[in-house]
């Protein structure tokens, strides 16, 4: 990878992004992981203002430190960035207080852990309306592309993903080259939802350079049967969590969707993304889901355009 390139490159398209959208910077929520860490860098090196919200849930206080030093060496080195405490765990335990008693404990954990993140969505488009920011959103390729593993109008209820073409891989490369401090380039990926130390390996069953493999043979065609041991568990893991569409199906999709938002009025900078989005669509596509244990859930339901202006939603996810 041309690290120096890849951030120019994503750099330059948010400061063009925010221009177009005629926005101020970007509100980001940092939690102590590398994917928010990279994602505030990079908004950082655009020169805009730039808010870094720590949003704690019952947080422990390692991802709780690593957030709040990731911010410090931030500030030093980028004076558009700000920052703003916000302790959502009083809010959080103020609805668990007034919601209905549930007996399924499974139930109720997946629940409120998908809960966490969606108090932090609203609490980041708060910021953003009053300051008029874009939020920006932390998801990685495999998170958003890959496996799902995001909460349906949680962390995947943004206005852009700036990381979102990046290998999770690529983004420790990225963010070794920026120099992101050393206890976050360290830590365990974990979404933080769950008030104890499981990680994202934990969950899914498999470590992000795994599932990179397994994205890599399903893009030449691969099947389970092409596997043994490890391998072929991987490969399962990674088969299951798949929306089930294949790429003509995905470009016919968004192609049908183009047609019909050219007819409601579109501002002309919308029209023009949608044309990039066309030219650079690459046959991405992501269903909208909960953070899974049992797989997917797909509802039927799909995800938001991440629109330059929040004009519209619709079926698809672009980078």
């Amino acid at each position: 990878m041309q690290q120096e390139g890849v951030i120019e490159h994503i750099v330059g398209w948010l400061k063009d992004y925010a221009r177009k959208a005629g926005m101020k910077g970007f509100v980001v929520g940092v939690s102590g992981g590398i994917d928010s860490a990279l994602t505030s860098a990079l908004c950082a090196r655009t020169g805009l203002e730039v808010l870094c919200l720590e949003m704690p849930i019952h947080q422990s206080k390692n991802q709780v430190s690593r957030a709040a030093n990731h911010i410090f060496w931030l500030k030093q080195r980028h004076p558009n960035v700000q920052s703003q405490w916000v302790e959502l765990t009083p809010v959080f335990d103020s609805l668990l207080g007034v919601l209905p008693r549930v007996d399924d404990a499974e139930a109720l954990n997946m629940s409120l852990a998908n809960t966490r993140a969606r108090l932090r969505m609203t609490c980041l488009y708060y910021f953003a309306a009053l300051n008029r920011y874009l939020v920006a959103g932390t998801g990685n390729k495999v998170e958003d592309f890959g496996v799902g593993f995001y909460t349906k109008y949680g962390d995947g209820g943004v206005d852009l993903s700036p990381i979102a073409d990046l290998l999770k891989t690529e983004v420790y490369e990225l963010s070794r080259y920026l120099g992101i401090i050393p206890e976050i380039l360290e830590a365990p990926p974990t979404d933080g939802l769950w008030g104890d130390n499981r990680t994202d390996e934990d969950q899914i069953g498999a470590s992000y350079p795994e599932l990179e493999w397994a994205m890599a043979m399903d893009e030449k065609g691969k099947k389970a049967d092409d596997f043994t041991g490890r391998e072929r568990e991987v490969f399962e893991i990674y088969a299951r969590l798949q929306p089930d569409e294949t790429p003509a199906d995905r470009l016919g999709r968004f192609e049908r969707l183009a047609a019909c938002n050219r007819d409601h009025g579109l501002s002309s900078a919308v029209r023009a993304e949608l044309a990039t989005i066309s030219q650079h669509l690459k046959g991405f596509y992501a269903v909208r889901t909960e953070r899974f244990f049992d797989g997917p859930r797909q509802n039927g339901e799909v995800g938001q355009v991440f629109s330059i202006d929040n004009e519209f939603n619709s079926e698809l996810i672009f980078i």
